[in-house]
């Protein structure tokens, strides 16, 4: 029953995001990013029909299998453009730097003017961090490792949504510009974003994303003991 089950969440989601790229690709705007509308769809889909996260996860684990691999591809365009990550080597390590403590320091402060309760606080912190790292960040410091991965994903696809919209307003224009604020705002799913800028926002996306998950877990304790 169970393999039945599964095979019919992983049909269900594959089939669903088809048909979520097929709408974003006719309608290209950034509100309407696969990721986003995929997630809507399946989360109404699981209310309406009164399936549990827990049977939907039959198969949805299987297709969680392979984000490691889908991370581990990401190599491929940073290797193809090694030449130009080592003529920005300090502009991009500098960027990331200062964009990891704005994006720590930035949440921290408007939780702490909203009153929010410390502990949703110590989740929100890495929230710009990819999941894995994020709720590992969250546990040392005393937060909750699944609202993290929750803030986390939230972070990542509002990057996607909205990112368009606000390099536009800012004018813009420079693939490492681009590449650098989606991997350091917006982790996997902002690198996935940049990636349909050019393989070279791509890429940069992607050295940003590792970069900024390496120096959050070393910043954000620190961070955190400023303000809390």
């Amino acid at each position: 029953m169970k393999i039945i089950v599964s095979i019919l969440m992983i049909l269900a989601t594959v089939l669903i995001y088809w048909l979520m790229v097929k709408l974003y690709n006719k309608i290209h705007i950034p509100l309407l990013v696969p990721i986003a509308t995929s997630t809507f769809v399946i989360i109404s889909l699981l209310i309406t029909f009164h399936i549990s996260y827990h049977t939907y996860m039959y198969g949805g684990k299987w297709i969680d299998e392979l984000l490691g691999p889908a991370v581990v591809a990401l190599a491929f365009p940073l290797y193809k453009h090694r030449s130009t990550l080592k003529k920005y080597a300090v502009s991009i390590v500098l960027s990331v730097v200062v964009g990891t403590i704005i994006g720590l320091c930035s949440g921290i402060m408007m939780a702490v003017l909203l009153g929010i309760d410390k502990e949703l606080i110590l989740s929100l912190a890495p929230k710009s961090v990819t999941s894995p790292i994020a709720m590992d960040i969250t546990d040392i410091i005393g937060g909750n490792p699944t609202l993290a991965a929750v803030y986390v994903m939230i972070a990542g696809i509002f990057g996607a949504m909205f990112g368009p919209y606000l390099l536009k307003l800012l004018r813009i224009h420079h693939p490492i510009a681009i590449g650098i604020g989606y991997g350091t705002a917006s982790h996997g799913i902002g690198t996935a974003k940049a990636a349909e800028y050019g393989s070279l926002e791509g890429a940069i996306g992607s050295i940003s994303m590792t970069l900024s998950a390496i120096f959050a877990s070393i910043i954000c304790p620190y961070v955190v003991q400023l303000f809390l």
